[in-house]
C-alpha cells in the first residue's frame, strides 16, 4: 500500500477530529457512532479507499481539499469558518493567522541546527557517514559516529 501524503493525512486527522466531538454526519444528516464508519468515511475522503480505484481517490482527495477551502466542513458548519481555520491551521503545523513563528520554537530550532560547544549535530554526522558509506551507521550513537567519522 502506498504511503500516505501529507494531505491525505490532515484530512483524516480532520474527519476523526469532527467524528470525536460528534459532529460527523451520514449523508442522511444522521450522526456517525461508529468509529469503523467513521474511519471508513475518513479515508474516503482523504483518497485512501481500498475500494476504490487510483483515479477516483484523486478525485475525491479533490473534491474534499475544495469543499475544505470553501469552508463546507461539518467543523464549519458547526462552529464557523474561525474555528475550521484555526483546526486547518493546527493540522498543518501553521499559526492560525500567519503569524511567525514564536521565539521559544525559533530558540529550538537553533538549538538543533548549531550546538553551543561549537561540534556537529548527529544530523550532520549521519550525513557524512552516509557518504562514506560507515557499515552499521544508523544504530550508532553520536559519540559513535563521530569515533567512526575520525577512523
Amino acid at each position: 500500500m502506498p504511503r500516505p501524503s501529507d494531505e491525505q493525512k490532515k484530512t483524516v486527522e480532520r474527519v476523526m477530529h469532527e467524528f470525536k466531538q460528534g459532529e460527523l454526519e451520514q449523508p442522511g444528516g444522521r450522526k456517525v457512532k461508529n468509529p469503523k464508519q467513521a474511519i471508513a468515511i475518513a479515508l474516503h475522503e482523504a483518497g485512501e479507499s481500498n475500494r476504490e480505484s487510483p483515479a477516483r481517490n484523486r478525485a475525491a482527495l479533490r473534491r474534499t481539499k475544495a469543499k475544505e477551502k470553501r469552508g463546507e466542513t461539518a467543523l464549519a458548519g458547526k462552529e464557523g469558518k474561525a474555528a475550521q481555520d484555526r483546526t486547518m491551521a493546527k493540522a498543518t503545523g501553521a499559526s492560525p493567522r500567519g503569524r511567525a513563528s514564536t521565539a521559544k520554537s525559533a530558540n529550538t530550532s537553533a538549538a538543533k541546527t548549531a550546538p553551543a560547544d561549537g561540534g556537529q549535530t548527529k544530523a550532520d554526522l549521519y550525513a557524512e557517514a552516509r557518504k562514506r558509506d560507515v557499515p552499521g551507521r544508523s544504530r550508532m550513537s553520536k559519540r559513535q559516529l563521530e569515533r567512526a567519522l575520525k577512523a
